[in-house]
C-alpha cells in the first residue's frame, strides 16, 4: 500500500480539485468554437453550416465516448483514462493550426477533440464521486458540474480578448497549453482509489471493499451492458429525454449561439462573451445551489422547476430590447439554471441502478443531452442561415425545455410506493 497523503479523509477534496481542474479545461475546449466562429468565418470565408458541423460534431462525440469512458474508468482506472482523454485533447487542438479546408476543423475540433473530450466529461465527475465519497454526493457533484461553468468563465473572455487582438490562432494554442499541462497535475495528485493511499470514501464509518477492477478489453461490453439493462426501464428513457433537451438548450443553442446572436444585434464579441461569462459566475451558484437541494428534496420536483423556468427564458430573449439591462438579468437567471440539472439526474441514476453502474448509465444518459447539443448547434445554424435570425431556434428550444419539465415529474423513483393490491376476498 502506498504511504498516506497529506490531509487525511480530507485528501478527497484534493482530488476533486484535480478533477474539477481538468473538468475547466475541457469546458473551454467545447467553449472555443463559439469564440471561433465568427473568426473562422472571417479567415476561411467558411459558411456558417460548415462551422457549426464541427461545433456539433465534436459535442455529439463529447457525449457518445462518455459511456465507454465510465466503462474504461471502471477497469482501466480513473487516472489513466483522465491522462489519456487530455492528451487527445492537446494534440487535436494543436493539430489545428495546420489547417485550411473546413474538413480539417472537422477532424480537428469535431472528431479528435470530441473523442478526447469525451473522457474529460461529466461521467468523470460521477466516477470520481461514487469512489472517493458516500456522503455529500449531491453538492460534490455540484461542485463538479460548475466547473462546466467555471471553464467559461475562465475562458470565454480570455479567449474572445485573443480573437480581437490576433486572430484563431492564439486561441487554439491557449487550450493546447492548458489541456497538456494538466496531465502532471493528474499523475501527481489523484490516487486511483481512496484505499491506494491508505484512505477510505469520505464520511464512509468503515473500510469499503473495492471492486475488482476488470480488464479494459471487456471495458465496451461493459458499457453496451449497462446500455442493455437500462434501456429496459423507463426511468433511463425519461432521463436521456429530459437530458436530450438540456443540451439542446445550453451547450447546443446558447454556448454555441448566443455570441453570433448577440452579434446579429450589434454587439461587439468581447461584450457578448463577458455574457457567457456572467453566466458561468451564476451558473457556479446555482450548480453547488442545486448540489446542495439534491441531497435534501425531491429531484424531479427540481428537474421540473429548472426545465419550467429555463423553457420560459428562452422563448422571452428574442422579444427583449438587446439592451444591456436585459441581457444582463438573462445571463444572471439562465446562469443560474444552466447545469443545474445535473446533480438531480445523477441522483436519480444512482437511485435506479446502483453505486457501481450508475456513472456508466449517466454516460449513455449524457449521450442523450450531448445529442440534443449537436442538434441545437447545428440546426441553430442552419436556421440562421436560412431565415438571418434566430427567433425561431430560441422558441423551438424554450417549447422543448416546457417539455422536458412535464416529462420530469413522470420519472419513477426506486422506493416509491407501488398501488395496494385489493386484499383477495375471504
Amino acid at each position: 500500500m502506498s504511504a498516506r497523503r497529506p490531509f487525511g479523509q480530507n485528501y478527497a477534496w484534493v482530488v476533486i480539485g484535480a478533477a474539477f481542474a481538468s473538468l475547466i479545461a475541457a469546458a473551454g475546449l467545447r467553449a472555443a468554437p463559439g469564440v471561433l466562429m465568427t473568426p473562422l468565418q472571417d479567415a476561411f470565408g467558411w459558411s456558417r453550416s460548415d462551422v457549426s458541423l464541427a461545433a456539433a460534431v465534436g459535442i455529439f462525440l463529447y457525449g457518445l465516448v462518455g459511456p465507454f469512458a465510465a466503462a474504461l474508468m471502471q477497469t482501466l482506472g480513473i487516472k489513466r483514462t483522465l491522462v489519456a482523454g487530455l492528451a487527445a485533447m492537446s494534440a487535436a487542438t494543436a493539430l489545428s493550426l495546420l489547417m485550411s479546408e473546413p474538413w480539417h476543423y472537422v477532424a480537428t475540433w469535431g472528431v479528435l477533440s470530441g473523442f478526447g473530450s469525451g473522457a474529460v466529461a461529466m461521467v468523470l465527475g460521477a466516477a470520481v464521486v461514487n469512489r472517493w465519497f458516500v456522503t455529500n454526493r449531491g453538492l460534490v457533484m455540484g461542485l463538479l458540474s460548475a466547473a462546466t461553468a467555471t471553464g467559461a468563465l475562465i475562458f470565454l473572455p480570455l479567449m474572445a480578448s485573443l480573437v480581437e487582438g490576433g486572430g484563431w490562432r492564439p486561441v487554439v494554442v491557449l487550450v493546447s497549453l492548458v489541456t497538456a499541462g494538466l496531465i502532471p497535475l493528474v499523475l501527481l495528485l489523484m490516487p486511483e482509489r481512496p484505499a491506494d493511499v491508505g484512505l477510505r470514501p469520505y464520511g464512509a464509518a468503515e473500510d469499503v471493499p473495492a471492486a475488482p477492477p476488470g480488464r479494459p478489453a471487456e471495458s465496451v461490453r461493459l458499457a453496451l451492458g449497462a446500455l442493455a439493462r437500462g434501456a429496459r426501464t423507463p426511468t433511463f428513457w425519461l432521463l436521456f429525454g429530459t437530458f436530450f433537451v438540456c443540451g439542446l438548450t445550453t451547450n447546443g443553442l446558447v454556448g454555441a449561439h448566443l455570441i453570433s446572436f448577440c452579434g446579429d444585434m450589434g454587439l461587439p464579441i468581447v461584450q457578448a462573451a463577458g455574457l457567457l461569462a456572467l453566466m458561468g459566475v451564476f451558473d457556479l451558484v446555482g450548480t453547488t445551489a442545486s448540489g446542495w437541494l439534491t441531497d435534501r428534496f425531491d429531484p424531479r420536483k427540481l428537474l421540473f422547476a429548472y426545465y419550467g423556468l429555463r423553457g420560459l427564458s428562452l422563448i422571452a430573449l428574442p422579444f427583449t430590447d438587446f439592451g444591456m439591462m436585459s441581457l444582463t438579468i438573462f445571463a444572471v437567471f439562465y446562469g443560474l439554471d444552466w447545469i443545474a440539472t445535473v446533480p438531480p439526474t445523477l441522483r436519480l441514476a444512482n437511485e435506479t441502478f446502483g453505486d457501481r453502474e450508475a456513472p456508466i448509465v449517466f454516460g449513455w444518459v449524457l449521450v442523450g443531452h450531448q445529442a440534443g447539443a449537436a442538434t441545437a448547434a447545428f440546426g441553430a445554424g442552419v436556421l440562421r442561415e436560412l431565415s438571418g435570425r434566430y427567433l425561431e431556434a430560441f422558441v423551438i428550444a424554450g417549447a422543448f425545455a416546457i417539455v422536458a419539465a412535464a416529462l420530469a415529474l413522470m420519472i419513477r423513483r426506486e422506493g416509491d410506493a407501488a398501488p395496494a393490491a385489493e386484499p383477495p376476498p375471504a
